[in-house]
């Protein structure tokens, strides 16, 4: 185990523990309270419109710089829209922010502000909408930001690093596993995928209330879960997560660096310190922070 700036960072490691029997039992388990980030988060509605004044603001900038590309089609469907933020000068390479909500909430105009950090750094940063549940399944979804990454990757040049918050970090782990929607030009263009908070595994998602929404049955929970399936070989991956979140996140980051360092990559695994679901996206706007500088490589 190293530390940076006082956060816990480990390579992943098997871990084989034997847990005693708690009353929070899976058979006996509030799953709904579990994955409530709403509940869990003082003060949880005031961030949403934080993010969009936020958004607002940094995407007038771009405007006045010419350096916003909004509204980029990238599907039929009336969601498939991306927004990509230039940096000053020939971009050193492309990262796609994925916004999370469990794939029923939001879209890309509440997360402009988070492409402050990489744009700093001189990379082109992509931010698209996607289809919601129901309308559509998850499966679609990950077709569709298959279909993003593929306009974006056509715009700008160079490596690729992906980076998406809950479930946004569920869709782009799902990039970097063997049954990804991306070519093998693009598979090989894929630099770093960081994770945030991310639903890695969907099965304990089958008995939330939400899968009203989700519409999502044990096979296809199995297929569309990054934990369960095999990672693209030599992809480098960072699973990230805040201290201060929910235990199931915790577990659900531990359990795709545990389960993919069985394989032929490079992984680690980060709990960022005070960090809720929440404000754990923040770093992503600072040039400094190191999640910015973890997911840019630098």
């Amino acid at each position: 185990m190293t530390e940076e700036r006082g956060m816990q960072i480990r390579a992943a490691e098997p871990v084989l523990k034997t847990a005693p029997a708690e009353p929070d039992s899976p058979a006996n388990k509030d799953w709904d309270l579990a994955y409530s980030n709403v509940l869990h988060v003082p003060n949880s509605a005031q961030f949403p419109p934080q993010w969009q004044q936020r958004s607002q603001s940094f995407r007038e900038q771009m405007q006045a710089q010419n350096r916003l590309i909004a509204d980029v089609r990238y599907g039929s469907e009336e969601r498939n829209l991306l927004d990509i933020v230039m940096p000053q000068g020939q971009p050193r390479g492309l990262v796609m922010f994925v916004h999370g909500g469990y794939w029923v909430r939001f879209d890309k105009s509440y997360f402009t502000w988070l492409a402050a950090g990489a744009v700093a750094h001189g990379f082109a940063v992509a931010i698209p909408s996607y289809t919601l549940c129901p309308q559509a399944k998850i499966s679609d979804i990950t077709a569709e930001i298959g279909m993003a990454i593929v306009q974006a990757a056509s715009m700008v040049a160079g490596p690729l690093h992906l980076t998406g918050h809950s479930a946004g970090g569920h869709l782009v782990a799902r990039m970097g596993t063997t049954t990804t929607p991306l070519s093998r030009s693009l598979q090989q263009r894929l630099r770093k995928i960081v994770p945030i908070s991310a639903l890695s595994d969907l099965r304990p998602l089958l008995n939330l209330k939400m899968n009203d929404d989700f519409r999502l049955d044990l096979e296809q929970a199995r297929k569309e879960s990054p934990a369960l399936l095999e990672p693209l070989n030599g992809i480098d991956v960072t699973a990230w997560v805040g201290a201060a979140e929910l235990p199931e996140f915790i577990r659900q980051n531990q359990a795709l660096a545990n389960l993919w360092s069985g394989f032929d990559l490079s992984i680690d695994e980060v709990a960022e310190p005070d960090k809720h679901h929440m404000n754990i996206i923040d770093g992503l706007a600072d040039a400094d922070h190191v999640l910015t500088r973890r997911l840019l490589c630098l």
